[in-house]
């Protein structure tokens, strides 16, 4: 797992973190210690191999057994180290049942990155719940539903069986797979939640004795196995990691890829959200979504060129394709205008066919769909909104209807704001600043972006038609003169006219395709229809009577603009150009 320097501070910079956390038992049987020491530091060294562009994170809390046995090796084999605690240290510490556990617990936390305390908000105890079980167990389960939210690899050392302990270990794998956990998530949420099947269920089981009466694991299990463990009806367990969780840690090792090999573009142009604004009163953590942010952003500039780059190549191309086919039937039927019509043909297969193995389109789609979420959930950690569940937070929801596939983008969003998802800040100061740069006006912010895209959108929708009625035009006035003038037209004029005819329509031919290409109507639409979501948020953040009301409007609004960012994903990945595409416009 070691890394020069130099890389690994490269790296560090700008590549995605792939984040395990970890849960499971305290009282581990010592025999079988070493064993699944060696299980968890073969998984490490797997996923560092399989993915060597991403950055491995271990996020555990260091409680006895399990957690602080895989602190450990993140420590030995420096792995990046996340401590989340439930409480404060010295609270924390008087549930550790020896003065060793005390002692390795202090060494491990003394050498992690990254240390806070969850925020202890402990609400009435349910009628149904003992209150002093309720106000011991309750911070381990918000924990446990916290470290769920925001890994991708939950690691748990676990004896298989079920159990109503809550904030056990159990609990966690379920909420893992089912967001339900008793006490932490309402029923309404869970029903809505426990249907979707998304990338945020991979549990990777070692299964484990407890030292305890009846300590042997389920039934079904044996001690020391391990699995990939999913919700899939078909093949919940596993020796292979399934392949949709694959293909999104390829996606996201793809993207860390790209970062790497463009860092140097990436620190020079990367835009910032925070900007100017002293952010010593923005919450902790907010600077890593706006890294993450400016990261994507950077790249998805960096494809959009080559991805329009190529569109524009393909649509020149094809028209002189169409044209040299028209100058061969109508003026000459030369065997050059055939020869160049095939050498046009294979230099624009050429062009498309580069940007389609370098996959620039699915890039720059994916990697602005990624910024546009970070940007919404940057704002709201800034403002200090809150959502209407707890643990519901901004990735959860975004494209979860979607493809698949996409599960690569909630990944991201899932753990770069994991230390502003900790605890809410809602600071008046960082509203304001909100408003101003999202939200914005006549001079700035997304009302302002919006307002200008509608515009050039119209305007290039104007072009088209324009172009339009100019082929039109220019092919009625062609064929009036071959009816007025008929065979007193010399043939070589005849020739010409019929050549300007075709390509006049053939021009607003492949206008029309490179409209369609761009989605040109369909976007215009679409700013407009956000530009009258920005419009209408305004006039309402204006008329709002308290902090709160505003928050609660620019919850609204992030919620639209997270749609309306699906929506267009999905608009434009249904646009793309084949050879197909290709041949058809020219001819």
């Amino acid at each position: 797992m070691h890394k020069s320097d130099s890389s690994a501070n490269q790296q560090s910079e700008v590549s995605l973190p792939l984040v395990i956390a970890v849960t499971g038992h305290r009282d581990l049987v010592a025999e079988e210690i070493p064993a699944i020491e060696d299980r968890v530091k073969k998984l490490f060294i797997e996923l560092g191999q399989r993915y060597p562009a991403n950055r491995l994170v271990v996020m555990s809390p260091l409680a006895e057994g399990s957690d602080c046995l895989v602190g450990k090796i993140a420590v030995e084999m420096e792995i990046e180290l996340v401590v989340p605690l439930p409480k404060p240290v010295d609270k924390y510490l008087q549930g550790f049942r020896s003065e060793e556990a005390v002692e390795k617990f202090r060494s491990i936390y003394s050498k992690a990155d990254t240390v806070f305390e969850l925020p202890q908000n402990c609400p009435p105890t349910p009628d149904h719940v003992d209150p002093g079980v309720w106000e011991s167990d309750y911070p381990y389960a918000t924990l446990g539903a916290y470290l769920s939210a925001h890994c991708h690899i939950l690691l748990a050392i676990w004896d298989g069986k079920p159990s109503d302990h809550l904030g056990g270990t159990a609990q966690v794998v379920k909420f893992h797979h089912d967001d339900a956990m008793p006490g932490i998530v309402s029923k309404s949420t869970t029903s809505q939640q426990m249907l979707v099947d998304d990338e945020s269920d991979l549990v990777f089981h070692i299964v484990c004795s407890r030292s305890r009466e009846n300590s042997e694991p389920h039934p079904d299990l044996k001690p020391l196995d391990w699995f990939w463990f999913t919700k899939d009806e078909t093949n919940p367990r596993s020796k292979e990691l399934p392949l949709q969780h694959e293909l999104i840690f390829r996606r996201s090792t793809e993207f860390s890829e790209d970062a790497i090999a463009l860092s140097q573009k990436i620190e020079e142009e990367a835009y910032s959200l925070i900007d100017d604004y002293d952010d010593a009163a923005l919450p902790v953590g907010i600077r890593n979504i706006d890294r993450m942010f400016g990261i994507a952003d950077t790249l998805a500039i960096h494809y959009q060129r080559k991805s329009i780059l190529t569109l524009r190549i393909t649509h020149v191309l094809a028209f002189l394709m169409g044209l040299m086919f028209i100058l061969y039937s109508d003026l000459e039927s030369s065997r050059s205008y055939l020869i160049l019509f095939l050498g046009i043909f294979g230099l624009a297969w050429v062009v498309h066919a580069l940007s389609s193995k370098g996959n620039w389109n699915r890039r720059y789609l994916d990697y602005r769909t990624l910024a546009e979420g970070l940007r919404v959930q940057f704002y709201w950690a800034a403002a200090g909104v809150n959502a209407e569940s707890k643990w519901k937070f901004p990735h959860d929801n975004y494209l979860q209807s979607q493809d698949p596939e996409f599960g690569w983008i909630r990944n991201v969003m899932r753990v770069a704001g994991f230390r502003c998802d900790a605890e809410c800040v809602q600071n008046p100061q960082n509203l304001e600043f909100v408003l101003q740069q999202w939200v914005g006006g006549e001079t700035g912010g997304q009302l302002n972006y919006f307002r200008i895209k509608a515009r050039d959108r119209h305007n290039k929708s104007r072009l088209t038609g324009n172009l339009g009625r100019l082929s039109l035009i220019a092919s009625v006035l062609i064929v009036f003169l071959f009816v007025l003038l008929g065979p007193m037209l010399p043939e070589s004029i005849a020739d010409i006219l019929t050549v300007i005819m075709g390509s006049t329509l053939l021009l607003f031919g492949v206008r029309e395709g490179y409209a369609y290409a761009t989605a040109e109507k369909e976007l215009m639409k679409q700013y407009e229809y956000m530009l009258g979501i920005y419009s209408s948020a305004q006039r309402r953040l204006d008329e709002a009577s308290d902090d709160e009301e505003k928050r609660q409007i620019l919850l609204a609004l992030g919620r639209s603009a997270l749609s309306e960012h699906s929506d267009w994903i999905l608009m434009h990945r249904e646009r793309t150009l084949d050879e197909g595409e290709i041949w058809r416009l020219g001819s």
